[in-house]
């Protein structure tokens, strides 16, 4: 009997009983919205995700039992935080648009006088709700999550302070390899009573980079810093002038093949290891996986 699948953004999941089978597709979403599908990225964020997993396990356990192909990973069941726990070591993106217009997102703590880009006094925590596909994350702050009963105030002080560490390690990572940790964002849950990180980590569809060697002069001359992440999708969509809201506008083949190209970029970087493809299809990876037969 074939199990009982959830369509994420990106990831399929399938329930096994006691643990899950997580697929992850070439879909990409920007803004909350699907947006189509790019040849190979669900190989690249699941193996830059294991490799992360890896490189924090000493921090954090994570939820991964074993890889079984490319895209496909057997994962624990987790009892999941309703809450995506995003930390911010610069004002940019969202932050720095409503910072403009004199407003502070929840949880975020900003003097006067900041510009786009810069980087703040320490990495801060900016927690959202979890939305359903096609819907948006409502901002929240620490105190929030805790008072509409999401998690009790125990969890959430031992979540921020393990999502600090876990920022922290892809911090000084991400420098050894030329590149700035911007902000990203993690998802926890509870497994057997124990806090895991669930999902994925510091990859290209949950964070954003920059390249080192071009921040000051980018900050310096008041124009955004050379960029490694779906950020250029988001990019070329707000250009068009969509933010999430009305239809999305068609995109050229070579916008895809652009954002592919920094998936990989982003991998190489990162793990210092070039990558390869699989030459399994999407539903031929499937079709080989005994979980689903």
């Amino acid at each position: 009997m074939v199990p009982s699948v959830y369509h994420g953004k990106v990831r399929d999941v399938y329930d096994l009983g006691d643990q899950l089978l997580m697929v992850t597709s070439d879909r990409i979403s920007a803004f909350d919205r699907p947006l189509g599908e790019i040849s190979g990225k669900g190989e690249v964020l699941n193996q830059l995700a294991l490799f992360w997993f890896d490189h924090t396990a000493d921090i954090v356990p994570n939820h991964v039992v074993k890889r079984c192909g490319p895209r496909s990973t057997l994962v624990k069941k987790a009892q999941m935080v309703p809450v995506e726990v995003v930390v911010r070591a610069y004002l940019t993106g969202s932050a720095w648009k409503a910072y403009r217009e004199g407003n502070l997102i929840p949880g975020l703590v900003v003097p006067p006088g900041y510009r786009a880009h810069q980087k703040l006094d320490q990495p801060q925590i900016t927690p959202t709700t979890k939305a359903a596909v096609g819907d948006h994350d409502e901002p929240l702050s620490g105190q929030d999550v805790v008072s509409r009963g999401l998690c009790s105030q125990e969890l959430w002080s031992q979540i921020e302070t393990v999502a600090q560490r876990l920022f922290l390690r892809g911090t000084e990572w991400a420098v050894q390899q030329g590149l700035l940790l911007v902000d990203t964002k993690y998802e926890f849950g509870l497994v057997n009573g124990q806090l895991t990180i669930c999902d994925e980590i510091h990859t290209p569809d949950c964070s954003r980079f920059w390249f080192a060697a071009d921040y000051d002069e980018a900050f310096s001359s008041g124009r955004e810093p050379r960029k490694l992440d779906k950020e250029y999708l988001r990019s070329w969509l707000a250009d068009q002038g969509f933010s999430g809201e009305g239809p999305v506008p068609t995109i050229p083949p070579k916008v895809f093949e652009e954002t592919r190209k920094r998936y990989v970029d982003a991998y190489e970087l990162l793990t210092g290891q070039a990558f390869q493809f699989s030459k399994l299809s999407f539903e031929a990876e499937l079709a080989s996986l005994p979980y689903l037969r």
